[in-house]
C-alpha cells in the first residue's frame, strides 16, 4: 500500500524500534474498504490537497484560532535532507483568503529539530503553538517543541515562525517517541503529554514540563508498567475538574489488549488506576488509540481500532458511579470501520469522529431507541482519516485525511451541514 510503503521508508531508525512500528502498522490494516447503508447530507470541500515540499499525510486533526485560521501537522514531506528520505514533516496554517484557502508552511522539520510530528498543535497560553514529534531531535527519540510568529514584520509570501525544541527525549527513563495525543496545559501553564515509549520499565510515560529559568523542568508522572499496568500511551491525556488525568493505552491491561487509566495527585506524587481493561474477544473492543473526551456532565467518552461483537472496533462511555467508573459500548463499528482519533462532543451533543473506511470519513453517533445509532458522512475513497474532529463557528466541521486529496499525499477538509 502507498501509504504504508512511504511510512516505512521514511521513519529513519523507527525500522528498528519494534513496538513502534508495529503500532504504525497496525493502523494501516484499515486500508480494506468496507461497504455501508449510509446517507449523505453534507457538503465536501477539500481544503487544500497536499503536494511533497509542503508537507504530506497529515495524521493529526486540526486546532483553530479566534480568528477562524486553522494549524496543523502533516507527517512527511517538507525537508528531504539527510536520513528525511521523504520528508521530516511539516507545521502548517490554513488562512481563508476571498473565497478561497491559502496554506502557509509554518516550520518544515530537519530531523535535528524532530521529524514526524503525529500530534496535533495545539495553542499555549502564551499564543504559540506546542507539539511533539515521534522521531527525530538531538537522541533521535522526539521532541516537544514551541513554534512562534517571527518578532519583526515579514515581507515574503511563506513567513517561517520560530521553532524551539522544550525538550528532546532520550528514549530512556525520560521517555520516547510521543504518539498522536495532544499536549495539554494546566491553569499555571505547565504541560502535560504522554511517550509511547520509555520510562522506568520501557512502557511509556506521562511526563509534565513547568516553566522555568527561560526554560523548562521536565518530571515524569508515572512510568507504565505492563504486565496487567497500562501500556504504550498513544493519546494525550486530560483533566477533570479536581485536577486528575485521563488517558488510553494501546496495550497493557489484564488482557494486554489496551487499557483507560486514571492518575491522580497526592502529597508523594500521582497514582495510578486502570478504569477499564479491553479484552481481546469481548464486546468491549481493544487497542484504543484514541483518546478521551468529557462531556459537560462528566462522563468519559472514547473508540477502540479494534474488537466488538463485529471485529472492527467500538465507541464507549465510561459514566461516573458510586462504585468508580461504568463502562458501556455504544456501538460497535462494522467492517474495518475503527476510529483512531478521539470522539468529540457536538454543540449539539452528539458525537463525531473519522473511520479509517476508505469510503466513510466522519461518523456521528447520537441516542436513539433506547440505544445509540450512527451516521456516516460519505467522503473520499482512501482518504485514511487518522485525528480527530472539530467544529467551526457556523457548525461546520474540519478535519484532515492521510491519503487522497491533491496527488494522494492528504488533505484538509471541510464538512458543511
Amino acid at each position: 500500500m502507498a501509504i504504508q510503503s512511504e511510512i516505512a521508508a521514511s521513519v529513519f531508525d523507527i525500522g528498528a524500534r519494534a513496538k513502534r512500528a508495529a503500532l504504525i502498522g497496525l493502523l494501516m490494516l484499515a486500508a480494506i474498504v468496507a461497504a455501508g447503508s449510509i446517507a449523505q447530507a453534507q457538503t465536501f470541500t477539500v481544503l487544500h490537497g497536499f503536494s511533497g515540499p509542503e508537507g504530506s499525510q497529515p495524521n493529526a486533526g486540526l486546532t483553530m484560532d479566534r480568528a477562524g485560521n486553522l494549524y496543523g501537522t502533516a507527517s512527511l514531506g517538507g525537508y528531504t535532507g539527510g536520513n528525511c528520505y521523504n520528508g521530516c514533516g511539516t507545521v502548517f496554517k490554513l488562512s481563508q483568503k476571498n473565497s478561497g484557502w491559502v496554506l502557509t508552511v509554518l516550520h518544515a522539520f530537519m530531523l535535528s529539530d524532530g521529524a514526524l510530528p503525529m500530534a496535533r498543535v495545539v495553542l499555549g497560553p502564551d499564543g504559540s503553538l506546542y507539539g511533539t514529534t515521534n522521531g527525530g531531535g538531538p537522541h533521535q527519540q522526539g521532541v516537544v517543541y514551541r513554534l512562534q510568529p517571527s518578532s519583526t514584520f515579514c515581507r515574503a509570501v511563506q513567513c517561517p515562525w520560530t521553532e524551539t525544541i522544550v525538550y528532546g527525549f532520550s528514549g530512556g527513563v525520560d521517555g520516547g517517541a510521543p504518539g498522536y495525543g495532544d499536549l495539554t496545559f494546566d491553569s499555571a501553564g505547565n504541560i502535560y503529554g504522554t511517550t509511547s515509549e520509555g520510562g522506568a520499565f520501557g512502557q511509556g510515560t506521562v511526563f509534565e514540563l513547568t516553566p522555568a529559568n527561560n526554560g523548562w523542568t521536565k518530571k515524569i508522572l508515572y512510568s507504565f508498567q505492563g504486565n496487567g499496568d497500562a501500556s504504550g500511551p498513544f493519546s494525550g491525556v486530560i483533566f477533570d475538574a479536581h485536577g486528575n488525568l485521563y488517558g488510553t493505552t494501546v496495550l497493557g491491561g489484564t488482557d494486554t489488549y489496551g487499557t483507560v487509566y486514571e492518575l491522580t495527585p497526592s502529597g508523594s506524587g500521582w497514582s495510578e488506576s486502570v478504569l477499564h481493561s479491553f479484552t481481546q474477544f469481548g464486546d468491549d473492543g481493544n487497542q484504543p488509540y484514541g483518546g478521551l473526551t468529557f462531556d459537560p456532565s462528566g462522563n468519559l467518552y472514547g473508540a477502540t481500532f479494534m474488537g466488538g461483537n463485529r471485529g472492527s472496533g467500538t465507541v464507549y462511555e465510561l459514566t461516573p458511579s458510586q462504585n468508580g467508573w461504568d463502562f458501556n459500548v455504544l456501538y460497535s463499528f462494522n467492517s474495518y470501520e475503527g476510529a483512531i482519533g478521539a470522539m468529540t462532543v457536538g454543540p449539539d451533543g452528539k458525537l463525531y469522529g473519522t473511520q479509517l473506511d476508505g469510503n466513510v470519513d466522519v461518523f456521528q453517533l447520537m441516542p436513539s431507541g433506547g440505544g445509540w445509532s450512527l451516521t456516516g458522512f460519505f467522503g473520499m475513497s482512501e482518504s485514511f482519516p487518522f485525528g480527530n474532529v472539530i467544529f467551526g463557528p457556523s457548525g461546520n466541521l474540519f478535519f484532515t485525511t492521510a491519503g487522497s486529496g491533491g496527488v494522494g499525499s492528504g488533505a484538509v477538509v471541510e464538512i458543511t451541514p
